[in-house]
């Protein structure tokens, strides 16, 4: 059973969401990774094997499907 890791509630459901990581200090967005997103505070929780094939793609196994210009912003 779903307990969510920030909140403890177990109320959940299944998603596709976006992440951006930070590979050498370069941001790498994936797309459409399958989640299981808390009801009560929005924390996503990724399989391993998700977590896994994530990895595989964003350290050079994969061919980005495009490429996006990101505006950055320093909080100061």
């Amino acid at each position: 059973m779903f307990r969510c890791h920030v909140c403890g509630k177990t109320e959940s459901r299944q998603e596709l969401v976006s992440e951006v990581f930070d590979i050498d200090g370069k941001p790498v967005m994936v797309e459409h990774i399958p989640a299981t997103v808390c009801l009560h505070c929005g924390a996503m929780t990724f399989s391993r094997d998700t977590t896994e094939r994530v990895r595989w793609m964003v350290h050079g196994e994969a061919k980005p499907i495009k490429s996006i210009q990101v505006d950055v912003f320093a909080y100061r």
